[in-house]
């Protein structure tokens, strides 16, 4: 916008003028007006599509699951609370085993719930997260769900000292959150996007199971360790808190933490689903994975002594 600079309106009479004349004339000046301000165009309203029968009863089946768990005392969004307690040693072993374990061992035409041994594996380059929506997602939902994701990558971001945030334009960590339908039609895009992906790889989100509420895949360069890219999925059907919970744990494991374990409380990284949201023990987790300590590509046998040193400096002490 091009501002015109004011202009000062000044009455003048000289005292020879004065004398001569009944009165004094106005100096006559040229009055710029301002530049008129550049109208923005808005962006068009995105165009909802009706739910299908399909959508309509996933609802229902998950607001009577987010139901059936706090109905339970599930789904805590206190961060752990003084009622679970953990040393340094449990810290230590905890993120061995969340880190450094996978939780599923997957081939081209299974996959195997089977706890096996890995690498540690972190990103290198910034995480560029690129947030999509279902033609079914409403502008509420977007506009919440678009300002929880910004949110939580800040504090991501704080919490692992790497760069980490909402980037649209090249994204290198899809979350799609979709509607049953446009999840089931998501097959092209997985392929492109991460062209590494068997067909059982696809064929678990694209055919993902009713118990399996949200998904992530990351992938590594090689044996490396390192991350180049990861696509998570979350169901646009879940109620607030639920799909909360799944940007929660699986934006985090794609960081680097890609498993479950029953021994982790407080924890996201456990499937008892007691905790919805990342804990005090999860965000030290996050800590010890990017700190330069650590490599992507460690074993257990090479991090372990460095994971245990992590811990007690971040629990202040031995224990």
């Amino acid at each position: 916008m091009v501002q015109a600079r004011p202009v000062l309106l000044k009455r003048w009479c000289g005292l020879l003028a004065a004398l001569a004349l009944l009165g004094c004339a106005e100096a006559p000046v040229s009055v710029v007006k301002p530049a008129p301000r550049p109208v923005m165009a808005q962006p068009p309203e995105p165009v909802v599509t009706p739910e299908t029968a399909a959508s309509t009863a996933a609802r229902a089946y998950y607001a009577q699951v987010q139901q059936g768990l706090l109905g339970q005392g599930l789904l805590r969004t206190d961060g752990g609370g003084v009622d679970k307690p953990y040393t340094d040693r449990m810290l230590a072993d905890n993120f061995i085993r969340v880190a450094l374990y996978d939780e599923y061992d997957r081939s081209n035409t299974s996959t195997v719930q089977r706890q096996t041994t890995s690498a540690l594996r972190r990103w290198q380059q910034p995480v560029r997260v690129g947030l999509r929506f279902g033609d079914s997602v409403s502008a509420q939902m977007r506009a919440t769900d678009t300002a929880r994701v910004g949110s939580y990558l800040q504090r991501l971001q704080g919490l692992t000292g790497h760069p980490i945030r909402l980037d649209d334009n090249r994204p290198n960590f899809w979350v799609y959150i979709v509607s049953e339908d446009e999840r089931q039609a998501l097959g092209p895009v997985l392929h492109a996007a991460m062209p590494g992906l068997t067909a059982n790889d696809v064929s678990g989100i694209t055919a993902m199971q009713r118990s399996t509420y949200c998904i992530v895949y990351a992938q590594s360069a090689g044996a490396s360790g390192v991350y180049t890219g990861a696509f998570a999925v979350i169901r646009a059907e879940h109620p607030d808190l639920l799909r909360l919970s799944c940007i929660h744990e699986e934006i985090a494991q794609g960081l680097g933490l890609p498993n479950d374990s029953p021994q982790a409380r407080p924890s996201i990284f456990n499937d008892d689903e007691e905790f919805a949201l990342l804990t005090t023990q999860d965000e030290m987790m996050l800590r010890m994975l990017y700190n330069p300590a650590l490599r992507p590509g460690m074993t257990e046998a090479e991090a372990r002594p460095i994971v245990e040193t992590l811990a007690r400096r971040l629990m202040g002490g031995e224990s």
